[in-house]
C-alpha cells in the first residue's frame, strides 16, 4: 500500500511551521508505519541537501521515533544474526544503535511511500528489506531542517512543554532574574531555552486565551505563578480557567491574567493539537479542517497581526502592549471578505465601458463643468486695467491719424485732375 504526499501539504506548512505538537505527531507516525517493518541497505542522503552523510549500513535493521520538544530522535537498530550475533559492513557500526536527531526547521516531515512515489524533496531516505521495497523519506521542501547522526538532544533547549511538565515549569521561574525575560512575552514564549516546543501558533493561542497583551513584559507575565500547581497528577482539561487572580505588580503594568496560569497552557494547549492525531499532521489525509476549527486566534479572521522585534508575525487582539515596535507597521485587522459595490476590486469593475457610454458622460461633463476663471492678484487687475487704457488711447490716435490722410488725399485729387484738362485744352489749341 502506498502512502502519497499530498498536494496541499507544502501550502499548508506556508501557513503552519512545525511545532512541539507537529514533531511529536511526526514520531508517533514513524512509529505507526514502521511497525514491524525490517530496512536494509545504507542510508541515502540527497545530492543537493548539505546535512552530513549518515554513516549507516545493516542488512536488517528497524527504526522508532520519539519527541522532545522541537526535536525528533530516530534510532536505526540492527537486528542481530541467528549466526555470530554480529554483524558489520563498510561505512558504519552496523552492531550497535544509532540515534539520529531531527530538527524539522520550516518545512520538514516524515513520510512512508512505494520506491516510485518518493517525494522530490526527500533529502535523507531509509529502504526497506522487502520487495517491491518501501521507503521512509525525511522531505524538507525549504530545506532548513537538518538532522544530526549520533546525535543527542540539543544541551540548550529547555525540557519538553508537553512530556516534562514539572521540569519545564520549574526551569522558567527559577530563571525570572534572567535578563532574557526582560523582553516581550510573546518573544521570550519561542526561546527555546525555556519554551521547548513553542512556536509561533501556539504563542498567539496560549496569549489571546489568557487575554494577556503579546508586548508586556515577560517578568511581569510570568510573576506570582508557583514552581508546583500539582497539575501534573491530573487530566488536562481544555481551555481550564482557574487562579483567576493576578499578581499586583502585573496590575500595575496593565496585564490582565482573566484565564488561568500561563505556564500550564503552555503544557495543555499543545497537547489539544495533539489530541487532533493525524487530523493535526498526517499529510496523507487532506483534510485540516478540525485544526482550522480548533484556531481562535492565529490566521484567524478579525484579529491583528504586527511583526515583533525579530520579524515574526505575531497575531492577537486588542492592545498589543507597551513594548510593541515602534518602527513596525500599525497592526492590520484581517477581516472577510465582504465586498461593498464602493469597494469592489472584481474584474466586473475592469470590463470596458462602450463607446457611446464613455462619449455621452464626457460631453455631459463639459456641458456641466463650467470654465474655471483665473483669479488676478489686485496689482496685477490695476497694471491690466492701464494696459487697456493705453491701447484704446493709442488706438483712438491711430484711427483720427489715418481719417486725416483720407481727408487730405481726397481734397488733393479733384486739384490734380483740373491740372491735368487744363493741360490737354492747351495742346489742343496749339496745334
Amino acid at each position: 500500500m502506498s502512502h502519497s504526499i499530498p498536494l496541499q501539504h507544502s501550502f499548508y506548512c506556508c501557513i503552519k511551521m512545525p511545532e512541539g505538537p507537529e514533531l511529536h505527531l511526526a514520531s508517533l507516525y514513524v512509529n505507526k508505519m514502521c511497525d514491524g517493518v525490517v530496512f536494509s541497505g545504507p542510508v541515502i542522503k540527497s545530492e543537493v541537501s548539505k546535512n552530513p552523510e549518515v554513516a549507516f549500513t545493516c542488512e536488517s535493521y528497524r527504526i522508532t521515533a520519539t519527541s522532545r520538544g522541537k526535536e525528533v530522535k530516530l534510532t536505526l537498530t540492527p537486528m542481530k544474526s541467528d549466526d555470530n550475533g554480529e554483524q558489520r559492513s563498510k561505512g558504519g557500526q552496523a552492531d550497535q544503535p544509532m540515534d539520529l536527531v531531527f530538527r524539522f526547521g520550516m518545512s520538514g516531515y516524515f513520510r512512508f511511500t512505494s520506491e516510485d512515489e518518493v517525494p522530490k524533496h526527500a533529502h535523507l531516505r531509509f529502504y526497506t528489506k522487502e520487495k517491491p521495497c518501501r521507503v521512509l523519506s525525511f522531505v524538507d521542501t525549504r530545506r532548513f531542517g537538518s538532522w544530526q547522526p549520533n546525535g543527542t538532544w540539543q544541551p540548550d533547549r529547555g525540557p519538553c512543554i508537553m512530556f516534562e511538565y514539572k521540569s519545564f515549569r520549574e526551569n522558567v521561574l527559577s530563571h525570572l532574574s534572567d535578563r532574557a525575560f526582560d523582553r516581550p512575552i510573546c518573544e521570550v514564549l519561542l526561546n527555546q531555552k525555556y519554551f521547548n516546543g513553542i512556536g509561533n501558533y501556539l504563542r498567539a493561542e496560549i496569549l489571546y486565551r489568557l487575554n494577556i497583551p503579546p508586548f508586556v513584559c515577560a517578568r511581569d507575565a510570568l510573576e506570582g505563578l508557583q514552581s508546583d500547581d500539582g497539575f501534573e497528577d491530573r487530566k488536562p482539561l481544555k481551555n481550564e480557567i482557574t487562579n483567576t487572580k493576578t499578581p499586583e505588580r502585573a496590575k500595575k503594568k496593565g496585564i490582565k491574567q482573566e484565564t488561568g496560569d500561563l505556564l500550564r497552557l503552555c503544557h495543555t494547549v499543545p497537547l489539544e493539537v495533539v489530541s487532533l492525531g493525524g487530523k493535526g499532521y498526517d499529510p496523507e489525509k487532506l483534510d485540516y479542517s478540525a485544526f482550522e476549527a480548533w484556531l481562535q486566534c492565529y490566521y484567524v479572521d478579525g484579529m491583528k497581526s504586527i511583526s515583533d522585534h525579530n520579524g515574526r508575525t505575531m497575531w492577537f487582539k486588542g492592545d498589543p502592549g507597551p513594548m510593541a515596535p515602534k518602527n513596525s507597521k500599525s497592526p492590520k485587522v484581517k477581516k472577510r471578505a465582504k465586498k461593498d459595490d464602493d469597494h469592489d476590486y472584481t474584474d466586473k469593475k475592469k470590463v470596458p465601458k462602450s463607446v457611446t457610454e464613455s462619449t455621452t458622460k464626457k460631453r455631459a461633463v463639459k456641458k456641466e463643468t463650467p470654465k474655471k476663471e483665473k483669479t488676478t492678484h489686485p496689482k496685477e487687475a490695476v497694471l491690466k486695467s492701464r494696459k487697456a487704457e493705453k491701447t484704446q488711447e493709442a488706438t483712438l490716435q491711430r484711427e483720427t491719424r489715418s481719417s486725416a490722410r483720407r481727408k487730405k488725399s481726397s481734397s488733393a485729387e479733384p486739384a490734380a485732375g483740373r491740372g491735368k484738362l487744363a493741360g490737354r485744352v492747351t495742346r489742343t489749341n496749339s496745334k
